[in-house]
């Protein structure tokens, strides 16, 4: 299968005026040339993942690069064999970035124009990551830092990136004098991240230019000390970056072995990712747990049809029960 689609993923901090009036603009070039994909317009700049054919993205690129605002902005492009999704959206938002600082009472947001951390090529931070005295911070949520990190990475406990100030907070004595440099999936959260961490009084503060994903296609360290795969947040779910050693460190969550393949637990009520084969997110009817492989909104069951007799048999082979009061 070829490599005809292009996935472009791409940020930049710049003031936009009139941030809504120019996202309905911007949705309508998309469409107008056929493009899907999902783009965040704020009054503090622009934040997207688009994909299409060679022309259509080269056409979307080319009118991007026109508006004087966004004439140097960096593209990071994959080839892939098929579109990374299946619409366009293009939204206006407060910010591209939500750090949660003013909701969680710390000082005003981060201007990333102002005050951020030290960009690192990834030369410069591979030898981070052999540095023994570096500490390595992964700013992303956990499910990310679960599919995927690199080598040595601490994963703060957290379930999203707005949690991350307090959690370094609640752990400053741990590294506040030691030098430290963060990633994350293409840089957007680590240029706001690593600029609160300056502005917090930490002395040496790096962070990965580019991102993850520039990393993986640098020819020299081609992705070395990154383990497992990186997480998008598109149709594909994973991608590779380790193209010398590369390793699967994601166990599927019923039996311990090795996987990379992310669903949504069944249950609609609790949606958590897990890693799961195909083979048993049939045997466990995509259930994280055996309230929600019996829940009455089971999705698995809906999806496949399944009758009320058939969803017993199923949850006796694995000795669990089918409620009374739970019908299809």
């Amino acid at each position: 299968m070829s490599n005809d689609i292009r996935v472009l993923l791409y940020y930049k901090y710049v003031p936009i005026e009139n941030a809504k009036e120019y996202a309905q603009i911007h949705l309508d070039f998309c469409k107008s040339i056929g493009l899907k994909g999902r783009v965040l317009i704020a009054d503090e700049g622009i934040n997207g993942t688009v994909s299409g054919d060679f022309e259509t993205t080269q056409k979307y690129m080319d009118w991007v690069h026109s508006n004087e605002r966004f004439a140097d902005l960096w593209f990071k492009i994959d080839e892939e064999p098929q579109d990374a999704f299946k619409k366009m959206f293009v939204r206006y938002k407060k910010e591209i970035v939500h750090l949660g600082l003013e909701d969680n009472n710390f000082d005003s947001d981060i201007d990333p124009l102002e005050v951020t951390g030290e960009y690192l090529s990834p030369k410069q931070f591979k030898e981070a990551l052999l540095d023994e005295d570096t500490v390595v911070l992964d700013t992303r949520n956990d499910y990310e830092y679960d599919l995927g990190h690199f080598r040595g990475a601490i994963r703060p406990d957290i379930r999203n990136f707005r949690e991350l100030p307090q959690w370094v907070r609640n752990n400053k004595e741990k590294f506040m004098e030691k030098r430290v440099v963060v990633y994350c999936t293409g840089g957007v959260r680590c240029e706001k991240f690593s600029g609160w961490m300056v502005r917090e009084g930490f002395k040496d503060v790096g962070q990965l230019h580019g991102g993850i994903t520039t990393y993986g296609k640098d020819p020299e360290v081609q992705g070395e000390l990154w383990d497992g795969a990186m997480y998008v947040f598109d149709e594909r779910i994973s991608v590779p970056i380790n193209h010398v050693d590369p390793t699967v460190i994601g166990r599927d969550h019923f039996d311990g072995n090795p996987c990379e393949r992310y669903v949504n637990c069944a249950n609609p009520f609790c949606n958590k990712q897990i890693f799961a084969s195909e083979e048993n997110e049939a045997k466990y009817l995509r259930g994280c747990s055996p309230e929600c492989r019996a829940h009455e909104r089971n999705r698995y069951v809906a999806e496949n049809s399944l009758t009320r007799q058939e969803w017993k048999e199923r949850l006796a082979d694995i000795g669990e029960v089918l409620p009374e009061a739970v019908s299809v």
